[in-house]
């Protein structure tokens, strides 16, 4: 009979790298601590770009953007003398108008104003108002209907147009 114990047996077949006490505490550490140092590094590494520089937030400046008011209102004076056609192609429609941006229209370029004269100056008035293709609603200046109108009339006129000035809504009523 041969003298093989299950102990002998195990010991020789089936022996792990670990031997003793203070391999297994190196293997605890390096399977257990390391990789949590390691998952807190790169928690802090991703996380350190969004960070802003010390002194570079103004947090004052912050908090009033956030707490701003959503609207305003703008009272403008009813009784102020309106604008001419020729003021309010000056101030807003000579941007444009005056090069031909954006395909606009140049001011006093019959061959380009005559299609659109042919559509009336209701036409005109309401792509002024609402704006048309590049156009911003009423330009984008801040003019009352009449004066846009009478902006229109200025540079229709000035394209060939025959348009009449328009009249201010209080006296068309006292016409009627």
């Amino acid at each position: 009979m041969s003298n093989t114990s299950p102990a002998t047996e195990q010991d020789g077949a089936h022996s792990g790298p670990i031997k003793n006490p203070k391999q297994l505490l190196l293997a605890v550490f390096f399977s257990f601590i390391i990789p949590i140092f390691v998952i807190i590094g790169l928690v802090y590494y991703v996380t350190a770009d969004n960070k802003p520089a010390a002194g570079a937030v103004n947090v004052e400046k912050a908090t009033a953007e956030r707490i701003q008011k959503i609207g305003t209102i703008e009272i403008l004076d009813a009784n102020r003398e309106a604008r001419t056609g020729e003021q309010v192609f000056q101030a807003q429609c000579s941007a444009c108008h005056t090069s031909g941006a954006a395909g606009s229209p140049k001011f006093g370029d019959a061959a380009a104003w005559g299609p659109r004269i042919k559509t009336g100056f209701d036409a005109l008035l309401t792509s002024a108002l609402k704006g048309k293709n590049a156009m911003g609603p009423q330009g984008g200046g801040d003019f009352s209907d009449f004066e846009v109108a009478r902006g229109v009339v200025y540079m229709a006129n000035a394209g060939g147009a025959k348009f009449d000035e328009p009249k201010k809504p209080a006296e068309a009523e006292a016409a009627k």
